[in-house]
């Protein structure tokens, strides 16, 4: 009884069923939310509210408060006792004539539905077989001897009676009890049920691999989206640099051909008198006085053959510059007086080449393999990370033993892995600190002294970077660059075979730092040297060849 005390005390007033999302009015009294919802949709249109159990008023459409623990409560008490909702399948006891109470038992011996207290004073011999409440219980009777059901035949598959079973069509099969054959279907059931647990499961696995996946594409479009964005207002920057660069240059020349030809030309205008001879001839031609034609001043300079030194001096001089401004006018119209094509040609393919490098390092065709630092090489005062990531200064000596291959003066480090072909970057994070060298070096490298630090020497490239200056380095050979290090990440970009060495700044966009052209000639070790705090290898990728 203290169930069906506790049952009654969980029952929505409303429905009379046990509370489904209980909320509580102001008053106190709860009830199930869509039940309390419905009247109250009612009373809008009577222009009032009120409790249904105790009728109090309320000026506007009362708040709804959940009530969590009486929830709690009552999903605890449905999964407890079951046989309680029975209620709701509308099925009563047979011998309550008076009011409706609900069923808790079938008889299938006595073709009725049982209470609580009408199953206390039941029958309980074994003819009477109880079942939860049913109002079929015709089906579970046999159709033939009107008999109860009681074995399963394996034979036929089917529900028999005990009649069926010794003097039916069933007589010999081979039989079992309903509860055991049940149990049986119930077994081949949970391992079927299993069976698609597991794979469901396998599935929800795929299906979060594959979230996972989308989400990993999403990112990485968002990234490449934002790396090509950069990547074009770069490249619309380089181009029009080099377009005005370009321009310049074309400006530049065409004035300086100009100049020349005016020159040249004014230089002609001056000096040119065959118009004056060639006038002053044809007026002695024309003269009819013998006399006058063979006075005249001026013929010598126009038909005599034999003249004075200081006439013949200046004649040659004349003759000279004649000869001068000849080649002259013959090198601005045939050798030198054209445009330097390519020269510009050259500009140009050399800048569009320098972009397609900055494509390159952006997008890269095929995954190398990670670049990690060499122990074995790295000054004893440097810490490496186990990942052999990461370097950094360290107070404590690390006592490594003493090698050939390990840096003795200066705090370096190489890489594990040497580049002797192909295309390849890695990355830097230079967060961690505000005072190192990276580049790449050959293994020959000395170990002591002077010699031995990076970019100091003929064996080696670097990017030099403190608080105050930013460097290019190689064979002590130093150039200042404008700017520092604005990002957090430098990139070093190798082509192997063109010889070439880059360095950039990943900010946004990319900025291309310097580019060392050389012809390498022996293999190249990524190197780190930190004064400072650390420094981490982030990344690292290439085309093999």
């Amino acid at each position: 009884m203290a169930s069906a005390d506790l049952k009654q005390e969980l029952d929505c007033s409303i429905c009379l069923s046990t509370y489904t999302d209980p909320v509580m009015l102001r008053c106190g009294h709860n009830f199930c939310r869509v039940c309390i919802d419905n009247v109250l949709d009612t009373q809008d249109r009577s222009g009032g509210y009120f409790c249904p159990e105790c009728r109090a008023e309320f000026q506007d459409r009362p708040v709804l408060h959940r009530n969590i623990t009486l929830r709690n409560i009552a999903e605890t008490f449905r999964s407890i006792e079951p046989d309680q909702e029975k209620k709701t399948t509308g099925i009563f006891c047979t011998y309550c004539i008076h009011s409706p109470v609900p069923a808790v038992k079938s008889c299938l011996h006595c073709e009725a539905s049982l209470c609580d207290d009408h199953l206390r004073v039941h029958s309980k011999s074994p003819v009477h077989v109880l079942t939860e409440p049913t109002t079929s219980m015709e089906k579970r009777k046999c159709s033939v001897h009107r008999k109860i059901l009681e074995y399963f035949c394996l034979v036929d598959a089917t529900c028999i009676c005990v009649s069926c079973r010794l003097d039916g069509k069933h007589r010999g099969h081979k039989v079992e009890t309903l509860d055991v054959a049940s149990e049986k279907k119930k077994q081949k059931l949970r391992t079927g049920l299993q069976k698609l647990i597991t794979e469901r499961e396998e599935t929800e696995k795929r299906v979060r691999s594959l979230q996972e996946r989308r989400r990993k594409v999403q990112e990485k479009s968002a990234g490449v989206t934002e790396r090509v964005t950069a990547l074009f207002r770069d490249l619309r920057r380089h181009l029009e640099d080099l377009e005005k660069r370009v321009l310049r240059e074309i400006s530049r020349q065409e004035e300086r051909l100009s100049h020349q030809l005016s020159d040249l030309i004014q230089g002609l205008e001056i000096k040119d008198q065959l118009s004056r001879k060639m006038d002053h001839i044809e007026e002695m031609c024309n003269m009819t006085d013998p006399l006058t034609v063979l006075q005249e001043s001026d013929t010598g300079d126009l038909c005599d053959t034999e003249e004075g030194d200081d006439e013949d001096r200046e004649r040659r001089d004349t003759e000279e510059g004649d000869d001068e401004d000849r080649e002259r006018h013959d090198e601005l119209l045939h050798d030198g007086g054209d445009l330097d094509v390519a020269g510009l040609s050259h500009t140009l393919h050399s800048g569009l080449s320098d972009m397609m490098k900055g494509v390159n390092v952006c997008f890269n065709i095929q995954e190398a393999s990670d670049i990690v630092l060499d122990v074995n090489t790295a000054h004893n005062i440097l810490q490496i990370s186990e990942d052999m990531k990461t370097v950094s200064m360290s107070d404590i000596k690390q006592n490594r033993p003493e090698t050939p291959e390990r840096f003795q003066t200066y705090n370096q480090v190489f890489s594990s892995r040497k580049f002797s072909s192909g295309r390849h970057y890695w990355e830097v994070d230079v967060s961690g600190s505000d005072w190192w060298v990276i580049g790449m070096c050959y293994p020959s490298i000395e170990r002591r002294g002077v010699q031995s630090v990076i970019a100091y020497n003929n064996k080696s490239w670097g990017l030099y970077s403190d608080t105050n200056q930013c460097l290019v380095l190689h064979n002590s050979t130093m150039i200042q660059l404008p700017d520092n290090i604005s990002s957090n990440r430098v990139r070093i970009y190798l082509d192997y075979e063109a010889g070439q060495l880059s360095f950039y700044d990943l900010c946004d966009p990319i900025r291309h730092l310097h580019t060392f052209t050389t012809t390498f000639t022996e293999p190249l070790h990524p190197a780190l040297r930190v004064v400072k705090g650390h420094i981490k290898i982030s990344g690292g990728s290439g085309w093999e060849k």
